[in-house]
């Protein structure tokens, strides 16, 4: 049993288990290319851009064009969660956690998930035949000692459209709190004549400039620089080798206890520089 279970006794006067604030599950995963795998690693196979030639004449020779090829590598990482419940708990208790326990687990492995495809999204990506090429990404808007801006945003904007990033593909950006009170002050986010999002009123900020933000507060701080994520959907791989999985069983050698048991198997990479772009803010 955790050693903290003894605050939820019966003599603490409470007649249910409440879940203290945390993130529940991921925020991510539908917002990244989701793939199925096998193995401990998995590649994915990549087709680059082709240029055609014009024919000058006629009965030419038919041009050999190589198509480019690229390779990606995704590794999975093994999470696991156990707690157990003794049978004499459940009399000190007013209610059974077991539920609260596996809702907990739950959350657990969702902020797991998030945590890969963070790190892998700014993170080394490993490329080639055999994903042995470690490959980083250039793509970077430094802080300027400045929190996130319009301005910031505009050139995230543009690093994307100048790497002829499709716009049908939806785009986001992972962001943290101070970051949405940064664009709350700003004009022309909370003004109706720039964006059609009431953030005033709301005191959020769903999207602008064709970025869905997403905020979290699992996002790097290296001092006083927060490096959030601007992306375009398909830039970002999540393999799963096993999706999350519950067992509630009773263990007959801890004295018949019910253990909660979670377990998963995933990791993530980033697929494409081209579509991936730090923006470094400045948290005072």
């Amino acid at each position: 049993m955790s050693s903290q279970v003894t605050t939820a006794f019966v003599q603490q006067y409470s007649a249910n288990i409440q879940m203290l604030s945390q993130q529940m599950g991921s925020l991510l995963r539908d917002k990244v290319r989701v793939e199925s795998v096998v193995g401990k690693n998995a590649f994915f196979d990549q087709v680059g851009s082709v240029t055609a030639v014009k024919r000058t004449s006629r009965h030419s020779d038919t041009p050999q064009i190589d198509t480019p090829h690229a390779r990606r590598r995704v590794s999975l990482v093994d999470y696991e969660f156990a707690d157990l419940i003794d049978e004499q708990d459940k009399v000190r208790l007013l209610i059974d956690p077991t539920s609260s326990y596996a809702q907990a687990a739950a959350f657990a492995m969702g902020r797991a998930m998030d945590d890969e495809i963070i790190s892998a999204a700014l993170g080394t990506a490993f490329t080639g035949e055999t994903g042995s090429t470690s490959t980083a990404n250039a793509n970077q808007i430094v802080h300027g000692s400045a929190g996130l801006t319009i301005a910031k945003l505009r050139t995230a904007k543009q690093t994307l459209d100048l790497n002829s990033v499709d716009p049908s593909i939806p785009r986001f950006i992972i962001v943290g709190p101070k970051q949405i009170t940064d664009l709350l002050g700003t004009t022309e986010v909370t003004s109706s004549d720039f964006n059609t999002v009431k953030a005033l009123a709301n005191g959020e900020i769903n999207s602008f400039l064709g970025f869905n933000f997403i905020v979290s507060n699992r996002l790097s701080l290296d001092g006083t620089t927060r490096s959030c994520i601007a992306y375009a959907q398909d830039g970002i791989a999540l393999g799963v080798g096993k999706d999350v999985m519950a067992r509630i069983d009773e263990r007959s050698d801890k004295g018949y206890a019910t253990q909660v048991y979670y377990c998963a198997s995933f990791g993530a990479t980033r697929m494409e520089e081209d579509k991936v772009v730090e923006v470094q803010c400045t948290e005072s």
